[in-house]
């Protein structure tokens, strides 16, 4: 399971050249960010889904600097940000400004204009144009986006919150859930082995015969009538009457 989704994530080399990281350095290469861990991978997927809807661009070095601070995984970081990619970004977005009409209260917007700020402002983030600078994208996606701004940015913010909050708690409790059910399949297999082994060294495992309680009472009975007891014995001597 690590391996195929190891594979799924962007590599070590490729991390640390990309253009939005290296300035970042030797700071990519603590091994607490390449580590798959239940506390890493569940804030990696939070911090990359966070800023993956809460911001259109610069996504990826938001979400490397807080998996940095937070010592969360770097490449599931990363991987976490495309939730929001040209196909999904128009209904997320959608979404978001719909939301956060409803929350604040504000009168609808013509439903194509909201349309034509979304999808112009989509093109400009999801495009990588290498000639225009991070300002200058950051400049463009608020040029576009001033016509749907405020609701669009409280319902952004609502679902990131949202969304970063609950997917941690369900990776956590996941990985906690199938953590104690692997080490109890590990223990019951343990403990067949050694039933297994006893058997095996000793022929057959010896079973007490009668219920607890009948041998409880039946013990009992003889040590009031002055009977004694004699345990795994095949015959019982005979009791000594003095005058």
């Amino acid at each position: 399971m690590k391996h195929r989704i190891k594979a799924w994530l962007p590599a070590h080399d490729s991390l640390r050249n990309h253009r939005w990281l290296r300035w970042m350095g030797p700071v990519l290469s603590h091994p607490r960010l390449w580590h798959f861990s239940r506390k890493g991978i569940a804030l990696g997927v939070a911090v990359g889904l966070f800023f993956g809807l809460l911001i259109p661009i610069a996504q990826i070095p938001a979400s490397a600097v807080f998996a940095v601070l937070l010592r969360a995984n770097l490449p599931v970081a990363v991987a976490s940000t495309f939730v929001s990619n040209p196909l999904t970004f128009g209904p997320l977005y959608y979404g978001a400004y719909r939301l956060g009409r409803v929350v604040l209260g504000e009168p609808a917007v013509a439903q194509r204009e909201v349309a034509a700020a979304l999808a112009t402002a989509a093109d400009d983030a999801t495009t990588d144009n290498a000639e225009l600078s991070l300002s200058d994208r950051i400049f463009r996606a608020g040029e576009r986006l001033k016509l749907v701004g405020k609701p669009l940015a409280v319902g952004l913010a609502i679902m990131a919150s949202v969304s970063g909050l609950v997917v941690y708690f369900v990776i956590s409790g996941a990985w906690a859930l199938r953590t104690r059910w692997t080490r109890r399949q590990r223990l019951r297999a343990d403990r067949a082995t050694r039933e297994l082994l006893f058997v095996g060294r000793h022929g057959q495992t010896k079973r007490r015969k009668g219920p607890p309680g009948k041998r409880s009472l039946t013990g009992l009975r003889n040590m009031v009538e002055g009977t004694p007891t004699y345990r795994n014995s095949v015959s019982k001597p005979a009791l000594l009457v003095t005058p």
